[in-house]
């Protein structure tokens, strides 16, 4: 039997499925109150750093997993080079990428290359990598091709191992962060800065910064010159809100209702944060250049408490505003 285990998942109905992968059994747990596999579903259990160790593999392939592994949990050995905030890849992309509904990274390897509205082009896997440095961690991706860049790759695909190429996104359990209905009322700042006190404030600080003890960051900045910048997937309200819904407040997914999930999504989101990499250096330009593909459902370029916010040149800890990267590719080939 193969040692990651791949299979249509026929009418799941249980809170705890036993997966048999190798010679022993592996326990997948899914959270009993995130929406359970149903009839359909394609259900991947990523293999382990555990796994890695027994693998039938070359060791050097192995010392590259390890590698991007490393990287993935401590991205922050990156800062000031590659990355200019607080935020590691686990940060959004939680359990080592493994852990569904909290953006597992195994999809990524097997979806692309992809067509991607947000950039307009054919993304491949180190693309879409260079875009969570661009924006997620306000920083500068590793070279195309160099020793970093082809860990954080090969982790990846050591994730998705045994999933075939090009599965339909679209029936995948667990992949990204599930959409949570519409909120029954329109989210709320002030609601939302209630919920934030009384349950985040613990981690990420009344005023977002995050906790940091002895220049190590064990909670990272939510908003501020040390967080993810305007350009960032999680700056989208619907994206921040299923995140937190089904996540936090860490140790305790799914404790918090809809509503609450929508209105604290939007106080965190509502706070300034670092330039939007994409700047023409006219907020309302930006806003409006990628409305319809990304800021229709952030508050970039709205006014706040009588401020437009994102109506700045701050770039956080960096001297840049938009990496090398991010400069449109454009694919000439017949």
């Amino acid at each position: 039997m193969k040692k990651s285990t791949l299979f249509l998942l026929q009418g799941v109905a249980a809170a705890v499925a036993l997966v048999a992968v190798g010679a022993q059994a592996k326990e997948m747990r899914f959270p009993v109150n995130n929406p359970q596999p149903v009839e359909g579903q394609f259900v991947h259990v990523p293999p382990t750093m555990e796994d890695l160790e027994t693998a039938d593999m070359h060791p050097e392939l192995k010392r590259v997993i390890r590698r991007g592994h490393d990287l993935f949990i401590n991205t922050q050995q990156l800062r000031g080079k590659n990355v200019f905030n607080s935020m590691n890849c686990n940060s959004c992309h939680m359990g080592e990428g493994r852990l569904p509904f909290a953006g597992p990274v195994w999809p990524a390897a097997v979806v692309l290359p992809n067509y991607r509205p947000k950039n307009d082009q054919v993304n491949n896997l180190e693309e879409r990598i260079a875009g969570c440095f661009s924006y997620s961690m306000n920083g500068k991706p590793p070279a195309w091709g160099s020793d970093d860049m082809v860990a954080l790759t090969t982790y990846h695909q050591w994730l998705a191992k045994g999933v075939p190429i090009y599965q339909s996104g679209k029936t995948m359990y667990g992949r990204g962060y599930p959409n949570l209905p519409d909120a029954e009322q329109k989210p709320d700042y002030t609601r939302g800065q209630a919920v934030y006190e009384e349950n985040c404030a613990i981690c990420h600080q009344s005023d977002g910064s995050g906790v940091v003890q002895n220049d190590k960051v064990v909670f990272p900045a939510v908003w501020g010159d040390t967080s993810y910048n305007w350009g960032a997937g999680i700056t989208r309200h619907f994206t921040l809100a299923s995140f937190i819904k089904h996540n936090m407040p860490l140790g305790r997914p799914n404790s918090l209702t809809d509503q609450q999930a929508w209105d604290v999504a939007y106080y965190i989101n509502n706070h300034e944060r670092p330039q939007d990499p994409r700047y023409t250096g006219d907020v309302k330009e930006t806003r409006a250049m990628y409305l319809d593909t990304f800021h229709v459902h952030t508050s970039y370029g709205l006014e706040h408490d009588g401020k437009l916010l994102g109506d700045h040149d701050n770039v956080g800890e960096k001297d840049f505003l938009k990496p090398d990267a991010l400069i449109k590719r454009t694919y000439t080939a017949d």
